[in-house]
């Protein structure tokens, strides 16, 4: 062990020489140093605190790091040979303090273990030479990983692979490839699997190589006829097990399934042109254009008439669906009779079209024959009279009438008269008198029963006059020939002799012809007093009166009726009321 108490004069002596602290642990490192710096780090000869921390020697390796920053992002990282190996100090590998031409590191290459480098050696990598690799004059560090880095000569694929040799080659032998194939966007199958790589890939070209059949199988497609026309998608018809025989299913593999004559049919005569470019049309008339007998008068959709067994059978039209269904015989007529041409849309919708022979009626109710008459049977008229305006009902229709009763042919359906005295003019007994309309007196349930209100027309009915009997006043059917003065049914109950008129009515009344009552003071001008109210009419009125009148006119003076009791002898002229009073002609007025 050092005796420090025998090197204590050693300590003074040094300091007196010094002189100062400071200077003296400058001198005392340069005296204490072991040895002198390599080159790499003769800068820091005398700057000892650069790599050794004072009284801690643990502390040097992170001196170490703070200057060699790439060892120590490996040591962090745990990569690279620094970052793999186990941890121990710097000084265990690199010792200083030897010289300047000594070299910081010893390296043993047949000991070295390449193994926990970035870059293990595998195969014929463990008998490459070292400076095969590490380059004189460079850093073991700065060897490159990358297999194109040495075997740029060897890429026959010039780079158009890229620099992943790894990926396909192997480092037993490089010609030994395990590239698969499943891992690209072309997985190899079937044939292809046994296909060699320069049947594809011409010329060593691996890189964007055509993945579609038809890069490849150009002369097949040319040996099996198609000449390019079904286009490139080889794959849709032919599989990789083998060429030759197609596998396209035309019925699972597209739209179209193929039926009948369609299934006999070639390719060619549907796909004129190249398949892919141009989509082949679906529809009939593509290809049946020149069958088409009603030149696209009833569109293209062939398929709703015609059958795929035989473009003449026609089981599929259904004339049920069309603008005109048949019924009746209508189902059982040949399609010639309506259509005399292939041009169908162009027949008739119209019975007439069809009937117009049949037409009795000369064309005078229209071209609607199916308002009467049905499909069914020609001759059976639906005809519903009661549409029109005028109803058959009661004995018109119960009794049946037969329609030439009513319209003289069959041709004088419309614009019949719709007056009763049409049908019922021989039934008239009042000979036209009453006029055309039969129906305000007589009904359609018995011509002979009557329903005239007798209030409706100019004599009103009122009193006895109701009960009477229609021939009373009605001797004959000729109604309007009655008069309607009370005298000339009542004459011969007339007491007065027709000297007060035929106005019955001034006086008498409907209720009894004896019943009577007449207001000489109200309905005439010449009011009764006195000794006239007693008197009798007649004694005034002798005279017939005039037609129309209701009586006939008397002077209205008392002269004309006291003439023979004038004493006076006219003397004091005719206005003899103005002596005498009307209570007695002797009582004279005063």
């Amino acid at each position: 062990m050092l005796n420090i108490g025998r090197l204590w004069p050693f300590f003074a002596l040094l300091w007196l020489a010094l002189g100062s602290p400071v200077a003296m642990a400058q001198g005392f490192e340069a005296v204490m140093t072991p040895g002198a710096l390599s080159k790499a780090h003769a800068k820091y000869e005398n700057d000892c605190a650069q790599c050794h921390v004072k009284f801690n020697r643990q502390a040097q390796d992170k001196r170490c790091l703070d200057c060699h920053k790439e060892t120590r992002a490996d040591v962090d990282a745990h990569t690279g040979y620094h970052g793999k190996m186990k941890p121990q100090d710097c000084h265990e590998c690199h010792s200083e303090h030897k010289g300047p031409d000594v070299r910081l590191y010893t390296l043993d290459k047949k000991l070295f273990d390449h193994s926990i480098t970035d870059f293990p050696l595998k195969a014929k990598h463990q008998k490459v030479e070292c400076e095969k690799c590490h380059l004189v004059g460079k850093l073991y560090r700065q060897a490159p990983t990358t297999c194109v880095a040495c075997h740029q000569k060897d890429d026959k694929h010039k780079g158009s692979l890229g620099t992943t040799c790894a990926d396909c080659h192997e480092e037993g032998s490089w010609k030994t490839v395990r590239f698969d194939h499943a891992k690209t966007k072309f997985a190899l199958s079937g044939k292809h699997a046994d296909t060699k790589c320069e049947a594809c890939h011409l010329k060593g070209v691996y890189r964007d190589t055509p993945k579609n059949c038809f890069a490849c199988h150009q002369k097949d497609d040319s040996n099996k006829g198609h000449k390019g026309q079904f286009g490139e998608k080889c794959e849709s018809c032919h599989g990789v097990k083998a060429w030759k025989p197609s596998v396209f299913n035309h019925d699972l593999d597209t739209k179209y399934v193929l039926n009948g004559k369609h299934r006999l049919t070639k390719c060619t005569a549907c796909h004129l042109a190249p398949l892919y470019k141009e989509k082949t049309s679906r529809e009939c008339y593509a290809c049946h254009s020149k069958d088409d007998k009603h030149k696209d008068s009833l569109g293209r959709d062939c398929a709703k008439c015609h059958a795929e067994k035989s473009w003449k059978e026609s089981p599929g039209f259904d004339h049920g669906k069309s603008a005109f269904p048949l019924f009746g015989k209508h189902s059982k007529v040949e399609c010639k009779a309506c259509h005399e041409g292939t041009l169908f849309k162009q027949a008739s919708k119209e019975c007439v079209a069809c009937h117009k022979k049949d037409d009795k009626h000369a064309a005078n109710l229209g071209d609607k024959c199916a308002d009467c008459h049905t499909d069914s049977d020609w001759k059976a008229s639906r005809f519903d009279h009661d549409k029109t305006r005028f109803r058959l009902q009661n004995a018109h229709k119960a009794a049946k009438v037969k329609c030439d009763s009513c319209h003289k042919d069959l041709k004088s359906f419309r614009n019949t008269s719709m007056d009763c005295v049409a049908c019922h003019k021989k039934d008239d007994k009042h000979e036209a008198q009453v006029g055309p309309q039969c129906g305000s007196c007589h009904s359609d349930l018995n011509w002979k029963i009557a329903r005239f209100d007798h209030n409706r027309a100019r004599f009103a009915l009122n009193g006895v006059h109701v009960l009477a009997d229609c021939k009373k006043c009605h001797e004959t059917p000729r109604f309007r020939d009655v008069r309607r003065d009370c005298v000339d049914c009542h004459l011969k109950e007339d007491r007065h002799k027709q000297t007060l008129g035929t106005r019955c009515e001034s006086c008498h009344n409907a209720r009894a012809w004896k019943l009577w009552d007449f207001d000489h003071d109200l309905g005439t001008r010449y009011r009764l007093e006195g000794a006239h109210r007693p008197v009798a009419c007649a004694n005034c009125h002798r005279e017939p009166a005039p037609a129309g009148k209701a009586a006939a006119p008397l002077a209205p003076n008392c002269y004309a009726c006291h003439r023979n009791k004038d004493l006076h002898e006219g003397r004091f002229g005719t206005r003899c009321q103005q002596c005498h009073e009307t209570q007695s002609w002797k009582k004279i007025k005063r």
